[in-house]
């Protein structure tokens, strides 16, 4: 349940540790600490406290904090029985959803990482695409130990601030979403788009994609809502599916003349990377029945 920062400024020390419990898992002395430098004018500031409560903790504070995060796709995480949060952000990143063999892969990549580096894999999961987490595995192996340590406890903090502004709300809040957005313009008719079909796929894999969100365009040729938003935009390659091809054939039986079957141009892809979880990226299509462009708007 959230709470507003006021109630958080002005609640009991067991109280407050209670209601940041989640943000920093198995780790309450870190709210502790933080309780003694309130009020907070900012749920950034509170963010701050945390973080800085984290950097200046003894050696061996820190390490435990790491080794009680979950693995990824684990056993734990599929029994269900790590933490609710960790449960919500694994099944949002795909994890619960797995062939066995990705399954298969997960866990020789977790134990090789361990055996390595003696902790968990850590990875914010909600700002990577699957593909994505793997590689991130699969590169941090190369690490050296002295690196990954702040690799992880920067991973640690990226979660903790998605968690803390869900849960805080007041002013400042953290940046910790981004958006993709789109805009369809038809330029025979020198308007906006309405009822043309979209589709957002991220790439999984070489051969596999999973759809990401389904709209129709408005009047205005957007969508009511953006594809993403709300939450980080995983680090994927996407691709927009527009439906062009309906849309001129709609045109063309109202204001002719008739356009030839099949259609020059029907479903039309447009490819593009995510590498800002938190940026907004605004991908429009001007489009006729024979040509189109795009760019990164704004």
């Amino acid at each position: 349940m959230a709470s507003t920062l006021a109630a958080l400024n002005d609640a009991p020390i067991p109280d407050f540790v209670a209601a940041l419990g989640a943000v920093l898992a198995h780790a309450p002395w870190v709210a502790e600490g933080a309780a003694a430098q309130r009020p907070f004018p900012t749920v950034e500031a509170l963010f701050r406290a945390l973080r800085d409560g984290v950097q200046g903790a003894s050696d061996a504070r820190r390490l435990a904090l790491l080794a009680g995060y979950p693995d990824l796709a684990g056993p734990a995480a599929r029994s269900r029985t790590i933490a609710p949060d960790a449960v919500a952000e694994q099944a949002a990143a795909g994890l619960d959803r797995l062939s066995e063999a990705e399954y298969a892969r997960f866990a020789a990549l977790n134990a090789a990482y361990r055996e390595r580096f003696g902790l968990p894999f850590i990875l914010c999961v909600g700002r990577h695409g699957r593909a994505s987490l793997l590689a991130n595995v699969e590169s941090r192996l190369a690490s050296s130990p002295d690196a990954e340590r702040r690799t992880a406890e920067a991973e640690v903090m990226r979660i903790a601030a998605i968690r803390l502004n869900a849960l805080v709300t007041g002013a400042g809040p953290l940046t910790t979403t981004g958006r993709i957005s789109t805009h369809v313009l038809d330029t025979v008719q020198g308007r906006p788009a309405a009822g043309v079909a979209v589709e957002l796929v991220e790439f999984v894999s070489a051969t596999e994609t999973a759809v990401v969100a389904r709209a129709v365009t408005n009047a205005d040729g957007r969508t009511d809502l953006p594809l993403i938003h709300g939450r980080p935009v995983p680090m994927a390659t996407y691709e927009l599916r527009f439906g062009l091809g309906d849309h001129f054939r709609r045109v063309g039986a109202a204001h002719g003349p008739a356009l030839p079957e099949p259609p020059f141009l029907d479903i039309v892809p447009l490819r593009f990377g995510v590498g800002d979880p938190e940026g907004h990226y605004h991908v429009p299509l001007v489009a006729t029945p024979w040509s189109y462009q795009t760019y990164r708007g704004s």
